[in-house]
C-alpha cells in the first residue's frame, strides 16, 4: 500500500514538473514589436542570432492566436525571416500556413510571390517550382496587383541579369517604335 501510494506521489510530482515546464508564454502584439526591434543591427544588417527566434515568436503567437486579425501579417514577417536566413522549408512551411489557413489575406499573393521571387529562384535555383507559384499567384489571385509581376517573373525565369536587361530595352525599343519603317 504504501509503494503504491510512494508510486502516485512521485507519478503526481512529475507530471506537475512537466506541465509546468512545457507552458508557453502567451505572447501580445508588444511581445512582437519587442521582439521585431531587434531583429536588425545599427547598420541594419539583419542579427542572425535573434532572427530564428524573433521568427519563432511570430508563429508561436499565430499558434495562440489564430483568429487575431493580424495573424497572417505575422505569419508573413515569420516568412520574410527564414528568407533572409536562407531557410527555404522553414519559408515554404510558412507560406503553405499562410495561404491555407488566411487566403483571404493581402499576406497570401505576396507570400506566393516572395517564394517565387527569392527561395525558389534565387535561393534554390528552381526554376519549375518558381514558376508554380508565380502562376499560383495569377490563378487564386487574378485581382492582386502582383499578378504583373508575376507574369514578368515567369517570362525572365531561368533568364540572366543581362538577358533580362535585352529584353526589355527591346521591349521598349519596340514600344517607342524604332523598329517601324
Amino acid at each position: 500500500m504504501k509503494k503504491t501510494l510512494r508510486m502516485m506521489v512521485v507519478v503526481a510530482l512529475a507530471l506537475a514538473m512537466f506541465a509546468c515546464g512545457n507552458k508557453e508564454q502567451k505572447l501580445t502584439l508588444d511581445d512582437l514589436r519587442a521582439a521585431q526591434a531587434t531583429l536588425f543591427n545599427n547598420d541594419r544588417s539583419v542579427n542572425e542570432e535573434v532572427a530564428p527566434e524573433v521568427a519563432e515568436k511570430f508563429c508561436q503567437f499565430v499558434k495562440q492566436n489564430p483568429n487575431d486579425s493580424t495573424a497572417a501579417q505575422w505569419l508573413y514577417h515569420a516568412m520574410e525571416i527564414n528568407v533572409l536566413l536562407k531557410d527555404a522549408e522553414k519559408s515554404a512551411a510558412i507560406c503553405d500556413q499562410l495561404t491555407t489557413n488566411y487566403p483571404e489575406s493581402s499576406w497570401a499573393p505576396m507570400s506566393l510571390f516572395l517564394m517565387g521571387s527569392y527561395v525558389y529562384n534565387d535561393q534554390l535555383n528552381d526554376t519549375a517550382k518558381a514558376h508554380v507559384m508565380f502562376q499560383r499567384l495569377i490563378d487564386e489571385y487574378p485581382d492582386s496587383e502582383l499578378v504583373d509581376d508575376a507574369q514578368k517573373s515567369i517570362e525572365y525565369l531561368g533568364l540572366t541579369p543581362e538577358e533580362i536587361m535585352a529584353r526589355i530595352m527591346m521591349q521598349q525599343m519596340e514600344d517607342d517604335g524604332a523598329f517601324e519603317e
